[in-house]
């Protein structure tokens, strides 16, 4: 047993150490040193490849990892946008957009979980969009600042353009989701009852 839980605890150190990298990733970027923030941001990343690849194919997951993993994506991920902000890289409403988005869509989740039985909670294709398209806009903002590359710098603004978009129609997405998921429980709760009112 203690085997057991040794391998499925091996990807989450994995994680932890993408978790302690944050704020220094955070710290470089909000004192424009985009070299090393992008250089590190690819370590995170490599991290996040180890983790998936040990809890895959090696069968080390586990259901803490399951819900580790994500989170550990999104706060480095978030992270990243606010020491871009703060290295003025990146305009604050933008990042404002973003957290503001992540917030309403954790609220919804959170809602959900704590009065309906709603446990559907996958990631949309808008949802995964969003956040490819914040993975590449950072990773051009970084380059076009480390390397002085104009080539970057406009790849960046067009992917920045897209987070905004692709964020607004992520949150609408999943806000429509529970309007829908709402209307069809009381449809199927007047059923019910019109249903037990005529035996």
């Amino acid at each position: 047993m203690k085997a057991e839980q040794i391998k499925a605890a091996i990807p989450n150190l994995v994680t932890l150490v993408r978790v302690l990298m944050t704020p220094v990733i955070l710290l470089e970027l909000a004192h424009g040193h985009y070299l090393a923030g992008g250089w590190l941001f690819g370590g995170a990343a490599f991290t996040d490849i180890v983790d998936g690849a040990l809890a895959r194919r090696f069968g080390m997951g586990s259901k803490t990892g399951q819900y580790f993993d994500p989170i550990a994506d999104k706060i480095l991920l978030t992270a990243i946008y606010i020491g871009l902000a703060l290295g003025h890289a990146v305009p604050v409403w933008i990042v404002a957009i973003i957290l503001g988005r992540d917030l309403w869509i954790l609220l919804l989740s959170s809602s959900a979980l704590a009065f309906t039985d709603f446990r559907e909670l996958k990631p949309s294709v808008w949802g995964k969009a969003s956040t490819f398209a914040q993975v590449m806009a950072a990773v051009a903002v970084m380059g076009g600042y480390a390397y002085d590359s104009p080539v970057f710098a406009l790849l960046g603004k067009i992917l920045l353009g897209a987070v905004v978009v692709l964020a607004a129609l992520s949150g609408g997405d999943y806000t429509l989701r529970g309007v829908r998921w709402l209307a069809g429980s009381r449809r199927r709760s007047l059923t019910c009852e019109r249903g037990g009112s005529s035996l």
